[in-house]
């Protein structure tokens, strides 16, 4: 919502895509600010064609090429508010082609609330990069687990929980909690939720670690619906940390579930990963142990619904590439990423939060939900789309001051490409067309709980092979990295 880019930074001729309301503000205000020429509209209504708006020439979206060329415009600027999304994956379609900085205004929403003006721009969105209309969610089951209800989140304040918490304050729930370990994400979700809505919201310091402070968050609020998304994910520190980081997030989890069903919550939604299924890391391994204890609750027990939530990587979030990419942009490159052909499934935040909700509210019992996130992409791809919508181009014989791109080899633990599915045929269609349900191996819950006392006997003694040996016996296709084999 903030990433305005200020006009001060950008002094070029420009086209205004679109020439409404939006596009004649936003006119005015480069006029007033004098440091931009506007050298035409382009708009798709033919009525408008051929004439001019406030004194500048309106365009067919076919001339955008020579307009460039004849006025040596650098920027197009997508002016028009209320648009609706499948015309906005056809203009940046469009415009991809061009060698020309892209911006786009905020949309009629954040501009009607006051949150943002026809006055500022930012770069693409990040879904626009996935180069797919955005999933859509369905009202009910965004509804069903959290209006007037009491519900709680840990790792509220990471780029999933924070979103989580979002998507929660706009359902209206009775009651937010949220369990985050660093104070300052803490605070700043929290201070943005009290802007975004009147719903009580109470920001509790803590890790999922500590049995005594999640026994009093259920005994004090009588939590309804619990979302699991405090976690450790970056796969090379995990890689160089193994006990910290199966700890975490695999006794974590235990902590936390094992305290839901205890004290009579009614629906419980772990926030797992791609990186689970048949893991080359020890990130995945704590993933796919934490989704094990899960399902080992849930065949269990029944009086609390519990179930899994698997998707890929998510676009802007913290440690994605996306954030990466555009600092090293801003800084003339090089970009860097590890391998030529690696891919990755990709999905937005705001994707990724409303799946693990409505997944949550189509649960029995035990699902591993997975969303259809398409096809997979290449991440020299999606470089190579972020440097031109930048304006800019990747380097060349022909452009040799272009963006480079420099491979650096896969790190510690990384795949080339991610899997959904540990099994491909015990698929399950659910009621969302594009959510999917999976059925895989279990453990039993005895079986895992000894598992819980061997690891803690074990880092005491810092035995990281033993952790590794039992990595291997209980996360189906669990191929060691170099940096595992040599513990």
């Amino acid at each position: 919502m903030n990433n305005f880019v200020k006009w001060a930074e950008f002094k070029a001729n420009t086209l205004i895509y679109g020439a409404g309301v939006g596009g004649q503000e936003l006119l005015q205000h480069l006029r007033n600010k004098g440091e931009y020429l506007v050298v035409g509209f382009i708009d798709d209504d033919p009525s408008l064609h051929g004439q001019e708006v406030m004194g500048v020439m309106v365009h067919h979206p076919e001339c955008i090429g020579e307009l460039l060329q004849t006025h040596q415009a650098s920027m197009i600027i997508v002016a028009i508010p209320s648009l609706l999304e499948a015309r906005k994956y056809e203009i940046y379609g469009l415009l991809d082609r061009f060698e020309v900085q892209i911006l786009t205004l905020p949309n009629l929403t954040d501009i009607l609330l006051g949150r943002a003006s026809t006055a500022q721009t930012s770069l693409i969105s990040p879904e626009y990069l996935l180069d797919r209309p955005s999933v859509k969610p369905m009202g009910d089951l965004l509804s069903k687990n959290i209006t007037g209800k009491t519900v709680l989140v840990t790792g509220g304040g990471g780029s999933i929980g924070s979103e989580l918490a979002r998507q929660i304050v706009q359902l209206n729930p009775k009651h937010l909690i949220i369990l985050e370990v660093s104070e300052y994400a803490l605070y700043n979700i929290e201070s943005e939720l009290l802007v975004l809505s009147d719903v009580p919201v109470t920001a509790m310091i803590g890790s999922v670690l500590d049995e005594t402070k999640l026994q009093q968050i259920f005994s004090q609020y009588q939590v309804d619906t619990v979302y699991h998304a405090a976690a450790y994910k970056h796969v090379p520190m995990v890689e160089k940390n193994p006990f910290v980081g199966v700890i975490n997030n695999f006794i974590g989890t235990l902590n936390c579930v094992k305290l839901a069903v205890a004290n009579s919550v009614h629906t419980f939604v772990l926030i797992s990963t791609d990186k689970a299924v048949r893991p080359t890391n020890v990130m995945g391994c704590s993933k796919r142990l934490s989704e094990l204890i899960c399902q080992a609750m849930a065949t269990a027990q029944s009086k609390t619904t519990i179930s899994m939530v698997r998707f890929g990587n998510v676009l802007g979030s913290s440690g994605s590439v996306i954030p990466l990419f555009t600092k090293q942009i801003q800084e003339g490159g090089p970009i860097t990423v590890t391998h030529p052909d690696i891919t990755r499934y990709f999905m937005t935040i705001p994707e990724a939060s409303q799946l693990v909700i409505q997944a949550g509210a189509m649960a029995a019992g035990g699902d591993v939900f997975l969303l259809d996130m398409g096809n997979p992409v290449k991440i020299r791809d999606l470089a190579l789309r972020m440097i031109k919508l930048s304006g800019l181009q990747p380097k060349s014989d022909k452009n040799p001051l272009g963006i480079e791109i420099v491979y650096t080899g896969l790190r510690p633990g990384e795949k080339l490409y991610e899997e959904l599915l540990i099994a491909g045929d015990n698929l399950e269609q659910t009621q969302h067309p594009r959510i999917i349900k999976a059925h895989e191996r279990q453990f039993s819950l005895e079986e895992l709980d000894n598992l819980k006392q061997g690891i803690m006997s074990a880092y005491a003694n810092n035995d990281v092979a033993w952790l590794i040996e039992q990595l291997v016996y209980f996360v189906e296709g669990y191929k060691k990295s170099d940096l595992a084999k040599s513990y």
